[in-house]
């Protein structure tokens, strides 16, 4: 599709569908060699990151070249819609220009989605095509494409994927790319485009042939004055992300933010006149601004450890005890599982069923829906600055967050947890608070990854696992739990306006909402009930594998969890899935008798789950009672 010669970064490509190893030696050679000043970023990231860096910076670089240095945008177009060709080829497992072939190498591991890629490249286009820009709103949404997926993109790529990280990223990158776009007015008028809202320099009386002509006055002055205000007010909205990131990642975004603010001092330096002039920042004044990123990053690390009590452990010792407290109060069939772990991991589990228990109650709450979902912001607030050890809160602290955050944090330091796990869970709660049903069963997989699935990673976690395949298989056991509660659950979730069982499902089998509102199922319920009791079944068999693959000291405490929920599913199927009256649940006295085989008993893979009575699953199978256990 590229041409020979057609672009000048193509020269020392390898050859379409060459090896992952000489795609990434290229674009090694790509990010370290066309801008010199991309070094000064890598090599304070960690190591484990360049090559990633790399990889994503050389799409970035590509796509931007295909814009801007193919002089007829007609054929820049067409090479833009190539590009996006081979990004799909990319996500779809083939890919064969080698910036794609190294490039998969970073989305599949990192597990970074396309969108970004493909909101860069809309950005591309619609500079083909659009060379004016009405008013400030009309800018702001070309960041949203030009600017902003660059910095979600390095946001997944080290693993943060919390809606409060991105937005703080959105308003740093708009603004870099704002006081870009103040900085290069001379070069951009020089193509033919101008960024400036054509609003905004009426408003100072500057017409777009004044900026054309590059009429330079007071006027002028008085624009790029009011530009640059706007700008720092988003860097200073953006600023707090530096302290929400691994260490040596937030030196990178501060120097970034620092570089934007000093671009902005260079045009006032030079008396506003960027029609005529490029105000730059030389090598100089970039060593002191890394400098001064570094000293501030010390500094703010001594004065943490200062700041640090002397009776931490004490503190995390208390919180510990308070997370034992609300576990104990809530007599979820998790807590039982705790004994059967050693002190530590029960404790790892004490901290995760505390904090998981507080954001469920808020969503529970009869509170209005803006209080609730203030709340729940609240708590993504609080578990940010208790991970990042900011320590000064942005937003009101959560009811029982000081109780609880010391330990889990101690928690997600001492297994190595990552905090998307538990930013996901809020997510899951703030469905609970929107979403009344749900149209696919891939749409209800979302939810209950995010308020189960959850719940099965941040376990495995402390659980202890070497093999990656325990995540996928703790996530389907986490599916396996929560279509049991779902099933369970049924009649109570109507009465509060949700249902979760797929629409597509309903309609399979002729049951409308309206069934669930009675006090016996029907023949189409307990067909649709039975259905939906397979799935579980499916994840519960394929999930069980699970066992081999985490601890040795870990498996008794898994293997009460699951063998817990499958009895219950199996009692539900007992029933004849007659979920409609008294709750369904398991007596004490079965817990105890569970409790009792995975402490003393002999544990496998093959008799983890609780037997089925296989003639509950014909329709019209007697209805009579079997004991579970």
């Amino acid at each position: 599709m590229l041409h020979p010669h057609e672009l000048k970064i193509a020269a020392n490509a390898p050859n379409a569908g060459c090896s992952p190893e000489a795609a990434q030696q290229y674009t090694r050679w790509l990010a370290t060699h066309h801008y010199e000043n991309f070094n000064v970023v890598s090599w304070l990231l960690p190591k484990e990151l360049h090559q990633h860096f790399y990889n994503l910076y050389a799409y970035c670089r590509w796509a931007d070249d295909l814009g801007d240095e193919i002089p007829a945008a007609t054929r820049a177009l067409e090479l833009l819609h190539w590009w996006e060709q081979e990004l799909n080829a990319c996500y779809n497992g083939n890919p064969s220009h080698p910036v794609f072939v190294a490039l998969r190498e970073t989305v599949i591991p990192k597990d970074i989605p396309k969108q970004p890629f493909a909101d860069l490249l809309k950005a591309f286009r619609q500079d083909q095509t659009v060379k004016r820009y009405p008013n400030w709103d009309a800018v702001i949404d070309y960041c949203t494409y030009s600017a902003n997926p660059v910095g979600r993109l390095v946001l997944y790529l080290c693993g943060y994927r919390d809606e409060q990280r991105q937005r703080l990223s959105d308003a740093t990158c708009t603004a870099l790319q704002l006081a870009n776009f103040w900085q290069d007015v001379s070069r951009d008028l020089g193509i033919g485009r101008i960024y400036i809202p054509l609003d905004i320099a009426a408003a100072h009386g500057l017409s777009e042939t004044d900026i054309v002509n590059r009429r330079f006055d007071d006027r002028y002055v008085t624009l790029m004055k009011d530009l640059i205000a706007r700008t720092r007010a988003l860097f200073a909205e953006g600023s707090s992300l530096s302290e929400m990131v691994d260490s040596r990642l937030s030196i990178d975004l501060e120097m970034f933010s620092r570089g934007g603010l000093a671009v902005l001092h260079a045009i006032e330096s030079s008396g506003y006149d960027t029609l005529h002039h490029r105000p730059s920042i030389g090598k100089g004044k970039q060593a002191r601004l890394l400098g001064r990123a570094l000293v501030t990053h010390l500094v703010a690390k001594d004065s943490k450890a200062v700041a640090t009590p002397q009776s931490s452990a004490d503190l995390v010792a208390q919180s510990y005890e308070h997370c034992h407290r609300i576990a104990r109060a809530a007599h979820s069939n998790f807590y039982y599982a705790f004994f059967l772990l050693p002190r530590a991991k029960r404790d790892g589990l004490a901290a995760l069923y505390a904090f998981m228990r507080l954001v469920d109650d808020v969503a529970d709450e009869a509170h209005d829906l803006a209080a609730k979902q203030r709340g729940l912001a609240n708590w993504r607030a609080a578990l940010d600055d208790a991970a990042t050890g900011d320590g000064r809160a942005k937003t009101a602290v959560p009811h029982g967050a000081p109780d609880v955050l010391p330990a889990l944090v101690d928690t997600i330091s001492r297994y190595n947890m990552p905090t998307r796990y538990l930013h996901d869970l809020i997510s899951g709660a703030e469905m609970d608070l929107t979403v009344r049903s749900y149209p696919t069963f891939d749409r209800l997989r979302e939810y209950c990854y995010r308020v189960a699935g959850t719940v099965g990673l941040t376990c495995t976690h402390v659980f202890g696992f070497r093999d990656p395949r325990a995540l996928d298989l703790a996530e389907k056991l986490g599916l396996a739990f929560q279509l049991t509660n779902i099933l369970r659950d049924l009649h109570d979730d109507y009465a509060l306006g949700r249902v979760y069982l797929p629409e597509e499902d309903l309609a399979r089998f002729n049951v409308s909402r309206e069934d669930f509102a009675r006090s016996e199922a029907t023949l189409g319920v307990r067909e649709l009930l039975r259905f939906q009791a397979d799935r579980a079944w499916q994840c519960y068999e394929e999930g069980a594998a699970l066992l081999a693959l985490i601890d040795q000291e870990s498996r008794p405490a898994l293997w009460l969890l699951v063998h817990t929920y499958s009895a219950l599913l199996a009692r539900i199927e007992e029933l004849d899935f007659a979920v409609f009256g008294e709750r369904v649940r398991l007596s004490r006295a079965e817990k105890l008798v569970f409790i009792a085989k995975a402490r003393f008993g002999r544990i496998t893979e093959e008799n983890i789950l609780e037997k089925r009575d296989r003639d509950r699953r014909r329709a019209g199978g007697t209805g009579g009672r079997r004991r579970a256990g």
